[in-house]
């Protein structure tokens, strides 16, 4: 990584620190690169929005390479993270209340089971607390102004979900984390596939960590952290006009 042309166009592998939206860091990132270069305006984009409360791969595209984002966008991911059994959130995540549903007591190869079922090309509903459009206006919009939000299912395919391990919850007292791995096609929510294991097991579920670690062939091992990519360029020579 010693020679760059930002203007010209490159692509960026960061790794979102949690909390951070993706519009975060393109907006640290394209921050940091003007004032590097003393320019009044860059294009730079990310190829894929990653949720506040998830961490992980992030590409960012400079310059004439924003054109690539479509393609970016298409590559199958691959994330990994828990999944807590035993009670529900209205946003299939951490960001809203939760509320305790049964008692989950499974052994992993039933969670396996079920976890088996959900391989192959199937019709996902996507969370209503989504950037999905409804008429022309965000679901989550909707949602948190009380609206009646009626999406449609989208067709994703699973390509792996690996349950690694279980054991007793972090979240709930009366709860099970399974920890996984799942590879998939653009468009997957994996809230959802959280939501719709606790419903297969008749147990609630919610998404309580989410880590992105590939994008088609980019690999979180390749990233910066923002922290890093900010250090690297203050080490970078200044263009010469």
């Amino acid at each position: 990584m010693n020679s760059f042309n930002f203007q010209e166009g490159e692509t960026l592998l960061i790794d979102k620190p949690l909390n951070w939206t993706s519009f975060d860091v393109v907006n640290k990132i394209r921050g940091a690169l003007k004032k590097h270069l003393d320019v009044k305006k860059l294009k730079v984009g990310h190829a894929g929005t990653l949720d506040p409360l998830a961490s992980g791969l992030v590409i960012l595209c400079t310059g004439k390479n924003t054109k690539k984002i479509e393609q970016f966008m298409g590559l199958d991911k691959v994330y990994t993270g828990t999944i807590t059994l035993g009670g529900t959130t209205p946003t299939y995540d951490l960001e809203s209340k939760i509320t305790e549903v049964a008692v989950p007591e499974f052994d992993i190869e039933t969670i396996r089971k079920a976890a088996n079922t959900f391989k192959g090309s199937i019709d996902q509903m996507p969370p209503i607390y989504s950037a999905k459009r409804v008429k022309g206006q965000k679901a989550y919009e909707l949602a948190r102004r009380g609206k009646e939000v009626e999406l449609k299912p989208s067709s994703i395919k699973i390509h792996e979900f690996e349950v690694v391990k279980v054991g007793p919850s972090k979240r709930l007292k009366n709860g099970q984390d399974c920890q996984f791995k799942i590879s998939c096609s653009k468009g997957t929510y994996i809230r959802s596939v959280a939501f719709d294991l606790g419903e297969k097991l008749e147990c609630g579920g919610f998404l309580s960590e989410l880590r992105r670690t590939d994008i088609g062939n980019f690999s979180i091992n390749e990233a910066l952290t923002v922290e890093q990519f900010l250090e690297m360029l203050a080490s970078l020579p200044k263009p010469v006009e």
